[in-house]
């Protein structure tokens, strides 16, 4: 007989719908969503896994009482042996359903960011408070990295067999399935910086390393793609659009697929990382990763094989390690394939299905 489980998710809704359709083949699953993603899932979701959605207001209003009491109400109705939660830093939901929520079924946790990054200005109020009850209430964890096993270890006092290590996988297929079926050819100098534009993902460095590759490569091309911070504090007196291509709004799905067609290398300088999407999202795509060996990156990237690793902040290193990658067309073609072979590998869904089927096989023993 079947593990009946129930997987919740607020966000990362490409990572949960990957995970939830590798895991229908083992498990009784329903995923329980919120309503506004459920057009985007539906259409890649497995027809045999259930879905329940609630709707979710703004994190300020009041009316979250109701919502989380509507979330519960889904959690009985399903009567789960696991319920596997995609981390939130929802203070309502950590408040209400870890605290409140006393008949609780077995809880896993996936972890992506144990804490909060430096300058994120989409972080919680408070969460970096509110955040260690979902480490503490589940009785099983998962997580993207060593090192963020480590700090769960270290920092939280959380036993080690509590934590369990499984990768990030690949989201470029999720991605694909939305994106155009023409898409764009790779461009031979083009850069790809993409996701949200905060301090700790270290996009001043970059922009500090793109002279000293135009230098040596003067068709390089770089991409900045993503919200966040107002790009006029990097270009106060303007930039060269033969040399930049600007996004600074939302990326559809389509364009995410189109952006990273286009692109040669996906560039990271982050200066903190816990794990990194992007990173699997690239691989996804074909795209080698050239990221500062900072956190989580030095276990995701593999140093001359997917990727480049360079010091963290060493700008001149950054741009070295571009023009190498950019001029080397035999190193590129045998990194471009390494990422591919990844997304059968260790971060193929079937097998972190599998992974996530032995967490649950360890909780169900222990109850």
């Amino acid at each position: 007989m079947k593990i009946k489980v129930a997987l919740l998710h607020f966000g990362f809704k490409e990572y949960a719908t990957e995970l939830a359709n590798g895991l229908v083949n083992y498990v009784d699953l329903t995923v329980i969503q919120q309503e506004k993603n459920t057009q985007d899932a539906r259409e890649v979701l497995d027809p045999r896994i259930s879905v329940k959605t609630f709707k979710k207001p703004d994190m300020h209003d009041p009316s979250n009482i109701q919502t989380m009491g509507e979330i519960m109400r889904l959690i009985r109705k399903v009567d789960p042996d696991i319920l596997h939660v995609q981390e939130i830093n929802d203070i309502w939901y950590l408040l209400t359903v870890l605290v409140l929520f006393k008949k609780m079924p077995p809880l896993v946790t996936t972890i992506h960011d144990i804490s909060s990054h430096p300058g994120d200005g989409k972080k919680v109020f408070g969460s970096d408070y509110t955040r260690p009850i979902a480490f503490y209430r589940s009785q099983q964890l998962i997580v993207h990295t060593e090192e963020q096993k480590t700090k769960l270890n270290q920092k939280f006092s959380i036993p080690n067999q509590k934590i369990h290590v499984l990768p990030h996988g690949e989201i470029g297929s999720w991605y694909k399935r939305h994106g155009h079926k023409n898409s764009p050819p790779r461009e031979p100098c083009t850069l790809l910086f993409f996701g949200r534009i905060w301090p700790y993902k270290g996009l001043k460095y970059l922009l500090e390393a793109m002279p000293l590759i135009a230098e040596q490569m003067p068709e390089v091309k770089l991409i900045i793609a993503g919200r966040g911070e107002n790009m006029e504090q990097y270009f106060p007196n303007g930039y060269d659009p033969q040399r930049y291509d600007i996004l600074n709004h939302f990326i559809t799905n389509e364009d995410v697929v189109s952006l990273f067609a286009r692109s040669t290398i996906t560039v990271l300088p982050y200066i903190e990382a816990s794990q990194s999407g992007v990173a699997a999202l690239s691989y996804g795509m074909g795209t080698p990763v050239v990221a500062f060996d900072v956190g989580g990156l030095s276990e995701i990237v593999r140093h001359e094989q997917d990727g480049l690793l360079v010091p963290p902040r060493d700008v001149k290193a950054l741009a070295e390690s571009i023009i190498y990658l950019l001029k080397d067309h035999k190193l590129y073609s045998k990194m471009q394939s390494a990422t591919l072979a990844r997304c059968q590998q260790d971060l193929n869904w079937a097998n972190i299905a599998e992974q996530t089927l032995e967490v649950y096989h360890q909780l169900a023993k222990a109850k």
